[in-house]
């Protein structure tokens, strides 16, 4: 009898026998508009369905942050997202630039720029108190009930410190500066980040409804060097992932850029899958290189965004070689790893879509 696509989802996602490869391109909300009719009048979920994939959707958190003499603001003016951090030592400004062609934001100007700016942020994290949101709960039960079997429901509890540093507060350049100058300041506030994020994932993992629980990292050492995912990312995720594993639920790496060299020590966090898994040249990791260096673990990705401006019949003969040197099919989830480029059509989707259900797992 054939799963239905939330058993395959979780089969995968424990590297268990799947009746077909799970499949799920990443549509993100811009993709509708580069499309010719009827696929632009869709929203991304319609345009899933028509092809068939198995869903993977994206829930509230249901928890929210309380503060006592810190304040956050936020203001949209003339396409720019200016989010204003306001302490007792001060303001700290981030602005973010809208891009109508993705749809999305993006950094202009990042709220840390000195070393001063790091303990007045580091104010802003340690006046943040988590609790649970009961009504985010309700909206969560209400949104798993509407996807019924068709596939999973997901949530997140956000960016563990170093990645959202540099992403996020000081920048690449700046932040890898200041670290190394101010290690010590840098650091308090890495501690501040990791206990708001533990106790969400404390919330998460014991109260909510969701069996899946994300970290959105975007890891790649052409971020950052292996000592330092070993120096601080490694043992934030390790503590989220034992919350999230204690519970009976599995915490999903989002880490979409290059990861080979860190393969070794991923394959011993208490992860269960990682996601947004990227092949060359855009990534630097096929499956066959992900289940050698990670044998337990589920590979939610193995393409790549120039594979996907390719011809259907390119891209799913790609896929199939890439699964055939494999030592088993299971833990594999076939995704276009990053965002779907625009170019690759519905059409063409659906095609390859086709070919990665026919492949052979038994």
């Amino acid at each position: 009898m054939p799963m239905t696509s939330k058993e395959r989802w979780m089969a995968a996602l424990r590297c268990k026998p799947v009746d077909r490869l799970p499949f799920w391109p990443k549509l993100d909300a811009s993709y509708p508009t580069r499309q010719k009719e009827p696929f632009r009048s869709m929203t991304p979920a319609q345009i899933q369905a028509w092809i068939g994939s198995d869903q993977h959707v994206g829930g509230p958190s249901c928890v929210r942050s309380l503060r006592a003499t810190t304040r956050i603001e936020h203001e949209e003016k003339d396409g720019l997202r200016i989010t204003r951090f306001h302490t007792p030592r001060g303001t700290l400004t981030r602005v973010d630039r809208f891009d109508p062609v993705s749809l999305s934001h993006h950094p202009r100007e990042f709220p840390v720029k000195g070393p001063d700016d790091i303990e007045t942020m580091a104010l802003v994290f340690a006046d943040e108190r988590v609790e649970f949101d009961a009504d985010e709960r309700e909206r969560a039960v209400a949104l798993i009930r509407e996807v019924g079997e068709n596939g999973v429901v997901v949530t997140g509890i956000g960016v563990s410190p170093l990645m959202d540093w540099l992403q996020h507060i000081a920048g690449i350049e700046n932040g890898h500066y200041l670290l190394a100058d101010h290690r010590e300041r840098v650091e308090a506030l890495f501690d501040e980040i990791h206990r708001v994020l533990l106790r969400r994932a404390e919330i998460v993992a014991e109260r909510t409804p969701y069996q899946i629980v994300y970290s959105t990292e975007n890891t790649s050492t052409t971020l950052i060097s292996p000592d330092m995912f070993r120096r601080y990312s490694y043992r934030h995720l390790a503590d989220y992932g034992r919350t999230i594993t204690a519970a009976g639920k599995i915490h999903v790496l989002h880490m979409c850029g290059h990861l080979k060299r860190l393969l070794p020590d991923l394959d011993t966090l208490p992860a269960g899958a990682f996601e947004a898994f990227t092949s060359p040249p855009v990534g630097n990791t096929t499956l066959f290189d992900g289940r050698s260096g990670c044998t337990t673990k589920c590979l939610i990705g193995g393409t790549n965004a120039t594979l996907w401006l390719e011809d259907a019949d390119t891209i799913a003969s790609t896929i199939e070689h890439d699964l055939r040197v494999l030592p088993h099919p299971w833990g594999i989830v076939v995704t276009s790893a990053g965002v779907m480029p625009p170019r690759c059509t519905p059409e063409t989707i659906r095609q390859v879509a086709e070919r990665v259900w026919r492949y052979q797992v038994a």
